[in-house]
């Protein structure tokens, strides 16, 4: 989504290399609109910590402190020198009174952006690794918006790299589990795509694998 900005400069900032922007659990109220540069986010899942996601320009971050006043749900680092555009609730009011088109827009962002976290954070919360590959494929294939929706193949431009680090796992793992699923004939893998078999088949693995692990 390509948005006009310009006018928004005096709202910029920037942050180095390496440097944390926000840190998990403390409280906020500013989300930024990335210029430049890639922000990884980062969350502690019981001991452990995980790669949630890697932004890249025109993506949102932070924005629940905005819309719901709520605590940093994850900690944000500059993965690169970073600039941004940084809202608090006060000129992010005067964005919205002043320039409806451009706050309708970033309000779009916002939603989108708040859903692919969720979606996001729930293949995370798979145990079995499996499950947690082939979910994201499910996650894929709600993007297909032209897919027809009573088609059982489906077909992703996405390498092993990509499905790994949405899974939240090496790219080694991710290839073992891929191949796995490749001797089973529910996936096929080419270099520039993945195409899997049967999206359905994935669809009935991943509830059954949600269902064990809330009983």
């Amino acid at each position: 989504m390509a948005l006009d900005l310009s006018m928004l400069n005096r709202f910029a900032v920037s942050f180095q290399k390496n440097e944390v922007m926000f840190c998990e659990h403390e409280p906020g109220d500013t989300c930024y609109l990335i210029q430049t540069g890639r922000v990884q986010i980062v969350k502690i899942m019981g001991d452990i910590e995980k790669i949630i996601d890697i932004l890249y320009p025109g993506e949102i971050l932070g924005e629940m402190a905005i819309l719901e006043e709520a605590p940093r749900s994850a900690t944000a680092i500059a993965l690169d020198p970073v600039t941004a555009l940084e809202f608090n609730r006060e000129n992010f009011d005067v964005l919205m009174q002043g320039n409806p088109q451009i706050a309708l827009k970033l309000l779009k962002l916002f939603t989108k952006r708040i859903y692919d976290q969720k979606r996001r954070f729930m293949i995370l919360t798979l145990d079995d690794v499996q499950a947690r590959v082939a979910d994201v494929f499910l996650m894929l294939a709600e993007t297909q918006a032209t897919a027809p929706t009573d088609k059982d193949e489906r077909s992703f431009n996405a390498t092993i790299d990509d499905i790994a680090h949405w899974a939240g796992m090496s790219p080694d793992k991710c290839r073992q589990v891929l191949n796995h699923f490749s001797s089973q004939r529910r996936v096929e893998i080419y270099p520039d795509k993945i195409v899997v078999r049967n999206i359905n088949d994935f669809a009935r693995f991943v509830g059954s694998r949600r269902k064990a692990k809330v009983e």
